[in-house]
């Protein structure tokens, strides 16, 4: 694929993290133990959005560069609040949700800004190089820039997404985040570890991250001998409030690092990263390019936690700070998220995201869910109940649909408007019916609002979601999970894929319905005598 036609400037793959903070007066040592501290708003532990790749994709992303994440994550509320915090910065993500837990770390942070961090992998550990072949693919050959780590994701995985990297013509980074006993063998071989190493253009690192992996001491020393053992064209060594040690054509360069107010340094390296490669792609010379690193990790230590959630601040921030070291001139493109140009390439995307989720769905569907649903349904038509299918926006067309097909194939089914639930149409329910509720985010106020009327009237809840945390999950008598990763289209926010997904749970709903109560060709003819449905009904009826 050529330049022209790439769509992300920055595709990353590895650690997305819910970092919950802790403000503490020291850092602990065994068998010691101590009070936490309030903030300013009497909180002791403060949830936030982060993760060695996430972080770096976020200020690459506020400084102007279009950036995707990939990798695996859990439909659970750390993936949530993950993905809520990607979507708010317009980082594009290409995930698959059906990893065991999402990731998330305990961070430690004492009044110096100094941290401790305690990591729980979770999906991320997860990955194999057989699903990054599988689902990732594309989203690497559509990168100028791949972008890994070594820290949570398996060795192996991040050797093949460089691999892929390489052979699509995108320039590679590599976080060397973890030293070499904390990466093998918990994160794979020291042979995989050795192969990365080998297909990384860049490599990003701190001292203690290095140990096992060179034997230097002086800073300069480190990242020649980095470079002649990896190839790399480009080595950076971040110190901290010391500044940064940049090696590129066979010579090494301190980089000092601009004035800043610490309040917690975690995230600082990530930020360095995500503005070094923002400079790289913009074609500035590789010291400016480290400056602009250097203003941004500033930046990220005058904030709690280590991703960019004021973007347009701290955009402006890293900004005056790259000023105050002189670098060359540098503006960022506006952040401005835009459809595909290629109509053929998006309507080819669609056709795969659409067949691999509704692939999805059908392997991980509940048969035991979709079971029992059927049986509380029969048992409320035993003692006089009916069914009724609701839903707000597009799930409201759908419920339309399905109380169509259910009354077709043998059970009484009517559309009730959510909005209008409220306002009286309640009123059509009778204790005991049941209530199909369709919702992909299960969070839908109106309908919640409607769920609540019907358990007044005494009825049954059946919820079609994605979520089975959620509000109308929790208030419902039987949940029927319809998840997908992607929706399609080119900007991946329509409900189309989840639509599919709702579709084919209803479908399988109904059909299970159908074959509980032997319902048979006859049967049909006679709720369907006309068109050619009927017709055909009843040349075999």
């Amino acid at each position: 694929m050529s330049g022209a036609e790439k769509r992300y400037d920055l595709a990353g793959i590895g650690s997305m993290v819910v970092d919950a903070i802790h403000l503490v007066p020291r850092i602990l040592h065994a068998d010691e133990k101590l009070l936490l501290q309030s903030d300013a708003d009497g909180h002791t532990v403060q949830r936030l959005v982060g993760g060695v790749a996430l972080n770096h994709l976020g200020w690459a992303r506020i400084l102007g560069l279009r950036v995707a994440v990939f990798g695996k994550q859990a439909e659970d509320a750390d993936g949530r609040f993950l993905r809520d915090g990607m979507d708010r910065l317009g980082i594009e993500r290409r995930l698959d949700l059906s990893g065991s837990a999402s990731s998330f770390a305990e961070v430690y942070v004492n009044p110096r800004g100094e941290r401790a961090i305690y990591m729980a992998r979770g999906a991320t550990g997860e990955l194999t190089a057989a699903e990054v072949e599988e689902r990732h693919r594309p989203v690497i050959e559509q990168a100028h820039w791949v972008s890994s780590e070594v820290s949570q994701v398996p060795l192996c995985v991040v050797r093949r997404v460089l691999e892929l990297a390489r052979d699509s013509g995108a320039r590679t980074v590599l976080d060397i985040d973890v030293p070499l006993r904390d990466a093998v063998p918990a994160l794979g071989s020291e042979e995989d570890l050795n192969a990365l190493l080998g297909l990384a253009d860049v490599i990003k690192s701190s001292e203690s991250a290095l140990a096992g992996l060179v034997t230097a001491r002086d800073p300069e020393a480190i990242v020649a001998e980095l470079a002649q053992r990896s190839g790399a064209r480009i080595i950076a060594l971040t110190q901290g409030s010391e500044g940064t040690v940049v090696y590129a054509n066979e010579k090494a360069v301190r980089v000092p690092v601009p004035a800043a107010r610490v309040v917690d340094t975690t995230g600082a390296g990530d930020a360095f990263l995500g503005g070094l490669v923002a400079g790289l792609h913009a074609d500035l010379d590789m010291v400016s390019a480290a400056q602009l690193g250097n203003a941004a990790g500033a930046c990220c230590c005058e904030q709690l936690g280590g991703f960019p959630e004021a973007s347009e601040a701290c955009s402006e921030r890293v900004l005056e700070l790259y000023r105050s070291l002189g670098g060359a001139p540098f503006q960022p493109a506006p952040i401005v998220r835009t459809p595909s140009s290629d109509a053929g390439e998006a309507l080819a995307r669609f056709f795969q995201v659409a067949a691999r989720e509704v692939q999805g769905v059908c392997s991980r569907a509940d048969r035991d869910a979709i079971a029992a649903a059927s049986r509380l349904i029969r048992e409320a038509e035993e003692h006089g109940g009916r069914v009724h299918v609701t839903g707000v926006g597009k799930p409201e067309h759908l419920a339309r649909y399905a109380a169509a097909l259910l009354a077709s194939t043998g059970t009484a089914a009517t559309f009730l408007h959510a909005t209008e639930c409220t306002h009286g149409s309640v009123g059509q329910l009778r204790p005991g019916d049941v209530l199909i509720a369709i919702s992909n985010s299960g969070e839908t106020l109106e309908l919640l609002a409607c769920v609540d009327a019907v358990r007044s009237f005494d009825a049954r809840v059946i919820a079609v979601t994605a979520w089975p945390d959620s509000l109308l999950a929790r208030a419902a008598d039987l949940v029927l999970e319809a998840r997908v990763a992607e929706e399609g289209g080119p900007l991946g926010l329509a409900p189309r894929a989840s639509t599919l997904a709702q579709l084919v749970v209803l479908a399988a709903l109904s059909v299970e319905l159908q074959a509980s109560k032997r319902f048979r060709r006859q049967d049909y003819q006679r709720r369907h005598p006309a068109g050619a449905l009927g017709r055909r009904s009843a040349r075999d009826s």
